[in-house]
């Protein structure tokens, strides 16, 4: 009996009530008003894909996303705590677009291969992905043929993204760009992940005052 394939919807967390600077897994920060705007959109996007399971990260300002998908779905919000967005440590609240700061400064060495590189306090790329390659893994096991919504965070997405996706890799990091908030990319199983869409904002959600790289 053939099943259904699997088919994951990843997508991050609406805009914060502070846009601009870095959350990272330090700053449990809640939705601006267009975020709010931005995750009703998202919620009319999920309508008409009809998915069967909803899981989110722990952190409000994906909650808050999820719970407008939840009440236009019908569907209850599974939490994985470990799906917070990356520790920044004192990056935490700071601008995050300075083309020579301390962040930029960090891929930097994860490009030419320190990838166990992390500022006091803060996560490494070999850190994040020893966290969320499990998550992902027993998240698509559990659920092999259902259509399942996750909202996270960009950071975390996106490591995620550029190590399942064979077509990507992180040495593409700036070449893939910063995923938007409510940015949905759209995942099927076909012996390997394949993307259906790739980073696609949803029809009617407000533009955002500024991107975050992580948040």
């Amino acid at each position: 009996m053939k099943t259904n394939p699997t088919r994951v919807f990843l997508m991050r967390h609406a805009e914060t009530s502070v846009p601009g600077v870095f959350h990272g897994a330090e700053s449990d920060i809640g939705l601006s008003d267009r975020g709010i705007e931005q995750a009703k959109a998202a919620a009319r996007f999920f309508q008409n894909h009809k998915p069967t399971k909803l899981i989110s990260s722990g952190m409000l300002r994906a909650l808050t996303t999820a719970s407008e998908i939840a009440s236009a779905c019908n569907l209850e919000i599974e939490v994985f705590k470990n799906l917070h967005e990356r520790k920044v440590g004192t990056l935490s609240g700071t601008v995050n677009n300075l083309p020579d700061g301390p962040w930029r400064q960090t891929l930097s060495r994860w490009l030419n291969g320190e990838t166990g590189f992390a500022p006091e306090g803060s996560e490494s790329l070999d850190q994040m992905i020893a966290r969320i390659l499990p998550i992902w893994n027993e998240i698509t096991n559990k659920y092999q043929g259902e259509t399942v919504v996750i909202v996270a965070h960009g950071a975390v997405l996106k490591v995620l993204l550029l190590t399942i996706l064979q077509e990507w890799c992180i040495a593409d990091w700036d070449k893939f760009g910063v995923i938007p908030n409510v940015g949905i990319t759209e995942l099927v199983f076909n012996q390997h992940w394949e993307s259906k869409r790739l980073n696609e904002v949803p029809h009617g959600a407000p533009e955002p005052a500024g991107f975050v790289l992580n948040g």
